[in-house]
């Protein structure tokens, strides 16, 4: 059988299709499946697209994109299934996926992992909610042969406007890139802090920098009596106000090897609806290596962290200082609560234990 692929980034870019679908791929052969991939951005034009006065640059790989897509109806036929992550255009109503459904009759499974439906309550303005005309999300799911989501959250949502939804959550492959607990840091070449300091990390991107400012107050009390390094893992620097801090510039390359110099990782979040469909990401790559974690008790968070066993949940400022206290004096009670963590990951959130889920998509 075909698949058909579209997405909105090229592929083995951005986290959420890495994460998601392209860590099985290795797997088709095996599941008697081919597929060609085709995002919406082209490979040249997402190098351009964060980069800062490229307006005009932006705007001619927006336009590529709505060309790529309508070029890409004429070839729909040849496909017995049609994978769209997301969304088919950045803006707009969903034309594309209409056509797809409704005129070419083919089978759409629909992808997502993150509440698209809701807008960005603090950062968008009104025309920006009116182009990206997130109402699609759910006539997508009406038209839809299959949904996959994240969590149950999402799935919830799914539900309401069609019934075969399929949970799969964003995994790591603990076989292959996610190698090995993390125990010791003699293990690690640390690229900066000293020996014998624990390091408290967080990694994500600029869009959710400002979940650390959640934290801040706990870790300003906590480095009054308490020797740690915090640490940021991101592509833009969010230059924390503390007494030991370090940042490293996200590279795909060294990812991996960068959230292993943790001893700590943390997951704040806000208790909103938007962070309710969250998918943990964070979390899932702390504890595949080994790496007790810190997290708000929100959405999917509280069924990765088990009290206690995989790491710790807080809520106030208080629970905040105190959980991460107790894990920062204590090296034994990090490496027990790693090994449960990395137990975890291999059970439900990696690619071994998801595949066949994710090949029962494929399925008639």
């Amino acid at each position: 059988m075909k698949i058909l692929i579209l997405t909105p980034y090229p592929p083995n870019e951005a986290p959420s299709q890495r994460f998601r679908f392209e860590l099985f791929f290795k797997h088709l052969d095996k599941n008697q499946l081919t597929l060609e991939s085709q995002p919406f951005i082209s490979p040249q034009a997402w190098k351009a697209l964060y980069a800062e006065k490229k307006t005009g640059s932006k705007f001619r790989s927006v336009i590529n994109g709505f060309l790529r897509r309508a070029i890409s109806l004429f070839k729909i036929s040849k496909y017995d299934f049609i994978f769209i992550h997301r969304e088919l255009t950045p803006v707009g109503p969903p034309i594309f996926e209409w056509i797809i459904a409704k005129v070419l009759k083919k089978k759409i499974i629909y992808d997502f992992d993150d509440a698209i439906w809701l807008p960005d309550q603090n950062r968008e303005s009104t025309v920006w909610r009116w182009l990206k005309w997130r109402s699609k999300v759910a006539s997508i799911c009406m038209w839809s042969w299959k949904v996959s989501v994240g969590n149950e959250y999402l799935a919830d949502f799914a539900r309401k406007y069609y019934e075969n939804v399929v949970v799969i959550p964003t995994v790591v492959d603990t076989g292959m890139h996610f190698k090995g607990v993390r125990n010791q840091k003699s293990e690690i070449s640390l690229i900066a802090g000293q020996a014998g300091r624990p390091i408290i990390g967080w990694t994500g991107s600029h869009s959710t920098l400002q979940y650390l400012n959640l934290i801040l107050p706990s870790l300003h009390q906590l480095e009054q009596n308490t020797d740690f390094e915090f640490r940021v893992i991101a592509n833009k620097d969010p230059k924390l106000p503390l007494k030991n801090y370090s940042f490293i510039p996200w590279n795909k390359e060294t990812e991996i090897e960068d959230l292993a110099t943790l001893d700590i990782g943390v997951m704040p979040l806000p208790d909103d609806e938007w962070a309710k469909g969250k998918c943990g990401f964070k979390l899932i790559q702390y504890l595949a290596l080994g790496i007790p974690a810190v997290a708000s008790p929100v959405g999917v968070n509280t069924d990765i962290i088990h009290q206690d066993e995989t790491g710790l949940l807080a809520r106030t400022t208080e629970e905040w200082t105190k959980s991460l206290r107790k894990l920062l004096e204590d090296e034994s009670l990090r490496a027990e609560m790693g090994k449960k963590g990395r137990s975890l990951i291999e059970k439900n959130y990696s690619v071994q234990s998801q595949k066949d889920n994710f090949f029962s998509l494929f399925k008639f």
